[in-house]
């Protein structure tokens, strides 16, 4: 594993933020090792007789992983090299743009430790949903709820790994009745692909529960739903020519920009296309 200390930006981060979460420090998880990590990283270190650097080095992640390994026995839900290059050849996709999006997409990993799909609520998406089953969000927003429902897209309300369970659940108990579960179920994104929830029907399952409960089981499901994905919304092709740009814009939106999702895959596929070469 690579070494890692305060201000690091690398998907290691992302193991190391959900391990420490699940042992119960309070962190955003994502790919950058903020100042929030770096206390309970020493704090981790503090209690278990190591170093108290911040670094997460050899030792450190060593003792991490120990504790990983009793806590995440989900290793039947993940991927493996046959299930890529099944999916490779069905849609007639080079196995390195396959892995390359693999990868990019939450990290190479759909599932939390805890053996839960990854998710990410989105609150401007729950008030459309609501919206669309003649609801008005409105008289719904309060200083409890502003952090699940709200108009615009912001980032300010995530919190990444097991916390957007929590607000999923905040978001479908707003009211007891079935309109608010299924749309706090579709303003969600799902598994490796984070495909988006509203996306159900489309993509040929019979409920939002359907699709939620095939999300729970594997990451192959999460592949077979990025797979329907592509197909009903056409982009396949841009797989083909490589056309990365393009790709990003409709898959991502707009939004690809920010994070250079376009420059970011192309330098994944070569990556890959480099590997299987030798």
């Amino acid at each position: 594993m690579k070494v890692l200390k305060y201000k690091s930006s690398d998907p290691a981060v992302y193991l190391l933020e959900q391990i420490l979460f699940k042992l119960g420090y309070s962190i955003y998880i994502s790919n950058y090792f903020g100042k929030d990590t770096d206390n309970a990283v020493k704090d981790f270190q503090q209690k278990n007789d190591l170093v108290v650097d911040g670094i997460v080095g050899v030792k450190t992640w060593s003792k991490l992983l120990s504790i990983e390994r009793e806590l995440f026995n989900n290793t039947d839900k993940l991927l493996s090299e046959k299930d890529l290059i099944n999916f490779a050849q069905k849609f007639e996709i080079e196995l390195a743009t396959v892995k390359a999006i693999n990868e990019i997409e939450s990290n190479g990993k759909g599932f939390l430790l805890s053996g839960k799909a990854k998710i990410l609520f989105e609150g401007h998406v729950f008030w459309r949903e609501l919206v669309k089953r003649n609801i008005d969000p409105a008289p719904y927003v309060n200083e409890n709820t502003k952090h699940v429902l709200y108009k615009k897209w912001t980032k300010k309300y995530y919190v990444g790994g097991e916390g957007e369970y929590n607000r999923l659940r905040i978001a479908a108990t707003l009211e007891a009745n079935a309109a608010f579960y299924e749309s706090a179920h579709a303003a969600t994104s799902w598994g490796t692909f984070q495909i988006m929830g509203y996306h159900y029907k489309s993509l040929g399952y019979p409920s939002i529960t359907a699709f939620v409960e095939a999300m729970q089981t594997h990451e192959r499901e999460h592949l077979k739903a990025f797979g329907k994905f592509l197909e009903v919304n056409n982009l396949i092709g841009y797989l083909k020519n490589h056309q990365w740009e393009a790709f990003s814009r409709a898959y991502n939106g707009p939004s690809f920009k920010r994070n250079q999702y376009d420059k970011q895959l192309k330098l994944l596929y070569f990556k890959y296309k480099n590997i299987n070469l030798r």
